[in-house]
C-alpha cells in the first residue's frame, strides 16, 4: 500500500477538482422514491421532501491535512437522533461524487436547527484513506457509538494487488476497504482501521449495511449482528458477524435473487420493520438504468428472500424513525455548487417497534 505523504494528498486533490460524470451528476432522490405503484404494506415508503428540515453547509472547513483542500457537494449522509437532537454525518468532496472525500458532522436542536459540527471529523491519516475517506453509516449499540466508512486507495504497483486477485469483481486503479471509528458521544472518534480483511474483500468492500430498529440501534438476528457486504468481495455476497460490532466474521452467504430485475449495485440499508427484515437496495434494470427496490425477509430467516417490490430509498446511511415516519438524507439534488442536504419522510405511519426479542 502506497504511503500517506503531504505530496500524495496533493495530487489526488488536484485529480479530483478535475472529475466530472453526467450519469452520476444527474441523479436525482425523487427518482428513486417518490411515486411506487401497487405497494406493498411491508414497503418503506414512498418518500417527499421536507423543506423545513434542509441542512446547508456555509463556509470552508479548516484543512488538518494542510493541503488547501475545500469541498464543493454534500451528500450519502447518515443520521441518528439521540435526546431529542438530530446528529448528521456526511460526505463532503471537492467535487459531486470526486474522490478526496472527508466526513463532516452537523447537529439539529429543536428551536435552533442546524449547526454544524467541530469538523472535519474523519479525514485521511491512514494509509488506505489516502485517496479519501466516504459514505459514513452510524449505528448505536449497547451505549456506544459506530461509525463505518469508506477508505479509498491507489491500487496500482502495490503488493495487495498482487496477493488479492478479484476476478470475479474488476477492479479499477483504487482500492476500497470498510473502515471504523468509535465514539461514546457522537462527537470524539477513535479510529479502528480496517474491518473486512482483504482476503475477503479482494480490496474492494463498500458499505456495511447493518439492520438497525429504526432508532439507528443495531439489530441481534439469530443473537448476532449482521453485515451484509454487497459490492466487492470477488464477486461474492458476504455476509458479516459480530457480538460487538467492532470484531467480525465473514463468510459468503447468498441472500439476494436478481432474477428478473437485472443486475445488482450495491444494497443500501437494512432495517427491521415490524416482524420483516427489509434491504433497500440499488441495482441496473433490463435495460441497464439506475433502479431501486426492497426486499423483504423474517428475523427467523434472514437470509431467504420472500418478496420484492420495485421502489427504494437508496438512503446510503440508513433509514430511521422521527414522529412515526421513515426518514432519510441525501444531497443528489443540490444544485451544482450547493453544498445542500434534503431529509425525505415517509407518507404513511411507521410499523410497530422491534420486537424486544430481536433488540
Amino acid at each position: 500500500m502506497h504511503p500517506l505523504t503531504d505530496q500524495a494528498l496533493r495530487d489526488g486533490y488536484e485529480r479530483a477538482l478535475q472529475r466530472t460524470n453526467a450519469t452520476t451528476d444527474a441523479l436525482s432522490t425523487d427518482d428513486f422514491s417518490a411515486v411506487w405503484p401497487d405497494r406493498p404494506d411491508w414497503a418503506i415508503g414512498p418518500f417527499s421532501k421536507d423543506p423545513a428540515m434542509t441542512f446547508r453547509l456555509d463556509g470552508q472547513w479548516p484543512d488538518p491535512t494542510g493541503i488547501g483542500w475545500t469541498s464543493s457537494s454534500i451528500f450519502n449522509p447518515s443520521m441518528i437522533e439521540r435526546h431529542g437532537r438530530l446528529h448528521l454525518f456526511y460526505r463532503a468532496s471537492p467535487k459531486k461524487e470526486s474522490l478526496e472525500s472527508r466526513i463532516g458532522s452537523a447537529v439539529w436542536t429543536p428551536g435552533g436547527g442546524w449547526r454544524d459540527g467541530d469538523n472535519p471529523v474523519v479525514y485521511p491519516t491512514l494509509d488506505n484513506e489516502l485517496l479519501g475517506t466516504e459514505d459514513p453509516k452510524v449505528y448505536s449499540a449497547n451505549g456506544r457509538y459506530f461509525l463505518f466508512y469508506n477508505g479509498i486507495w491507489p491500487l496500482e504497483g502495490t503488493p495487495e494487488q498482487a496477493a488479492h486477485p478479484s476476478p470475479g469483481w474488476p477492479l479499477g486503479d483504487v482500492g476500497c476497504d470498510i473502515n471504523l471509528a468509535v465514539s461514546d458521544d457522537l462527537l470524539h472518534w477513535e479510529k479502528r482501521g480496517r474491518v473486512v480483511p482483504h482476503a475477503v474483500s479482494h480490496l474492494w468492500a463498500k458499505g456495511a449495511v447493518i439492520p438497525t430498529d429504526g432508532t439507528g440501534e443495531a439489530v441481534r438476528i439469530g443473537g448476532e449482528y449482521l453485515m451484509f457486504l454487497s459490492e466487492g468481495c470477488g464477486g461474492e455476497l458476504v455476509v458479516g458477524r459480530s457480538d460487538d460490532l467492532e470484531h467480525w466474521e465473514f463468510s459468503g452467504q447468498p441472500y439476494l435473487d436478481m432474477t428478473g430485475l437485472g443486475s445488482l449495485h450495491e444494497v443500501a440499508c437494512a432495517v427491521v420493520h415490524g416482524e420483516d427484515l427489509v434491504l433497500d437496495f440499488f441495482y441496473a434494470d433490463e435495460t441497464g438504468a439506475f433502479a431501486a427496490a426492497q426486499a423483504r425477509y423474517t428475523l427467523a430467516d434472514p437470509f431467504t428472500q420472500l418478496e420484492v417490490h420495485r421502489g427504494g430509498s437508496l438512503a446510503w446511511g440508513g433509514l430511521i424513525r422521527r414522529d412515526g415516519r421513515w426518514t432519510f438524507a441525501q444531497g443528489w439534488d443540490a444544485p451544482s455548487g450547493e453544498r445542500e442536504l434534503y431529509l425525505y419522510r415517509s407518507d404513511a405511519p411507521s410499523a410497530p417497534s422491534t420486537p424486544a426479542e430481536h433488540r
